[in-house]
């Protein structure tokens, strides 16, 4: 039984803004932008720990760990996938990114990876808010980054 139906273009290219906007706050190493993005009580699967749970654990037990060791980190907008539900007010979106990774030495790889991500939102045309996220790295790709670049300023 075939039950999908491709999403309103309203629809995806809301799912596709959120992950553009992460990614901005992701480059600028910037966890207080992000928290707008993200439900207060979000779970999401953790590198670090299984769930982590409340934005500002997942930043200090996540991102943290994370944001400032990649850099050029960036979405695949044009292959975001969606499922959306019938009354368009929670959808699941799916990406491929890139980001640049660094090895103890400092040598860069290849690091890329793919997120599912749960929205809700209170109403049709309102943003998309993540409620939960699961991101992952490909096979073989290293799962630590060394490198240690600084939040951007914001002024």
């Amino acid at each position: 039984m075939r039950m999908r139906t491709a999403p309103e273009a309203e629809d995806l290219a809301g799912i596709r803004r959120w992950f553009a906007r992460l990614a901005q706050c992701v480059q600028a190493v910037d966890y207080e932008a992000a928290f707008p993005l993200f439900a207060e009580d979000l779970i999401a699967f953790g590198t670090f720990n299984d769930f982590v749970t409340e934005r500002p654990t997942v930043a200090r037990e996540q991102w943290m760990n994370v944001w400032p060791t990649i850099r050029n980190f960036r979405w695949r907008l044009d292959g975001v996938q969606a499922i959306v539900a019938a009354d368009r007010s929670s959808a699941v979106g799916m990406a491929i990114f890139d980001s640049d990774g660094f090895r103890e030495d400092g040598s860069r790889f290849d690091r890329r990876g793919r997120a599912t991500v749960a929205f809700s939102r209170p109403a049709i045309g309102a943003a998309w808010v993540a409620l939960h996220t699961h991101m992952s790295l490909f096979r073989d790709t290293p799962s630590r980054s060394f490198g240690r670049f600084p939040a951007r300023d914001r002024s």
